[in-house]
């Protein structure tokens, strides 16, 4: 099984990791240098402390209705966590790894989600009442991963999922990871929002809750993709020319099982994914076996450099692989969809590169 902490950057990675739990996610300075320092500046990706707010959008006069059941923009947080429909796994759909007080609202988890901007209220809104409805319909929106038995071996095995937002019947699928530094999981923000967008296109897309971690989160990710293609039938999704998606260190969890694949992380040898997706990523490691890749980041990103990421892209071009990256004027980071942005739309340029890199 690979281990990432010997790959170039990550034991600096962890080091930092380890200093801004201890300090509190103390403000520390990052400076980049031209050559392969800037790599390791850009590892620390949102574990670099240099947390920045959350950028929350300001909320809209429009607020849901407050009649019937429906969730909305003051409901709180952990109301919905622990509503029934949602069985055992209401906690799941907000971070496990972050304090949640209970006045907490919906229109607030911005508030919790460190590192990232552009969070969007309605969004949330929206995704929490997606969730229920399907719940209520009685169409199964998570999936264990492991077994009962492996989760008793390992009790942090319980913390893992994946949520389905599903499209059309024996559709494509998509898996997306959400950031957080590798300390948390921003599902809500940076990949729920992402997976429902596909589904609406007709794909089928699934959101991982993964074991903080690189090494751990990787694993969780390659026994995903087993798990999915061990059940297209029950599913009724194709997993042919799959696509993996993921922000921030989600995004590296993408790349790095694209480049190695999930028998490096413990599972058996699977295909390889069409196409992989990521957004606001410092990675640099190039080894010639990268699937297609797309990638989008912003310039005013004070966490991944976009001249890292272009570089990156650039490099995987010289290999003959299709690539391409957006670069968006002004933007932090952990955009997510960018709605109401320069970057909104991006979700549709990448599902194109997608479709083109299809094989059937």
């Amino acid at each position: 099984m690979r281990e990432l902490w010997t790959m170039p950057g990550i034991r600096f990675f962890l080091a930092v990791l380890f200093m801004v739990m201890s300090f509190g996610l103390t403000l520390t300075g990052c400076s980049r240098n031209e050559d392969h320092s800037q790599e390791e500046s850009d590892d620390q990706e949102e574990a670099s402390g240099q947390e920045e707010t959350s950028g929350q959008e300001e909320i809209s006069n429009d607020t849901a209705s407050d009649s019937g059941d429906e969730y909305t923009l003051t409901t709180k947080v952990v109301d919905v966590i622990g509503d029934p429909v949602f069985e055992d796994y209401g906690r799941l759909i907000f971070p496990v790894d972050r304090t949640i007080s209970d006045d907490l609202e919906l229109q607030d988890v911005g508030d919790i989600l460190i590192w990232y901007n552009n969070v969007n209220p309605d969004r949330t809104v929206e995704i929490a009442n997606y969730l229920r409805d399907q719940a209520a319909a009685g169409n199964q929106i998570f999936y264990d991963i492991y077994t009962e038995e492996e989760k008793a071996e390992d009790p942090d095995k319980e913390d893992t999922g994946l949520f389905f937002f599903r499209g059309e019947p024996g559709a494509k699928t998509a898996i997306v990871n959400a950031g957080g530094g590798f300390m948390y999981v921003a599902a809500m923000h940076d990949s729920f929002p992402h997976a429902l967008e596909l589904s609406k296109r007709g794909y089928n897309g699934f959101a991982l809750i993964y074991r903080p971690g690189a090494d751990t989160a990787c694993e969780d990710l390659a026994r995903a993709i087993a798990f999915l293609h061990e059940n297209v039938e029950e599913l009724q999704i194709d997993m042919t020319d799959y696509s993996l998606w993921g922000g921030s260190a989600g995004a590296r969890m993408a790349a790095w099982l694209g480049s190695y694949g999930t028998a490096a992380f413990g599972e058996d040898a699977y295909p390889a994914p069409g196409a992989v997706i990521m957004q606001y990523t410092g990675l640099s490691d190039v080894t010639g076996a990268e699937p297609p890749t797309y990638a989008c980041v912003g310039t005013s990103d004070g966490i991944a450099s976009w001249r890292t990421m272009k570089d990156y892209i650039s490099r995987i071009q010289d290999n003959g692989t299709d690539a391409e990256i957006e670069v968006f004027d002004g933007l932090r980071h952990g955009f997510g969809l960018g709605e109401g942005t320069v970057a909104e739309g991006w979700l549709d340029h990448a599902v194109s590169f997608w479709e083109r890199n299809m094989n059937e």
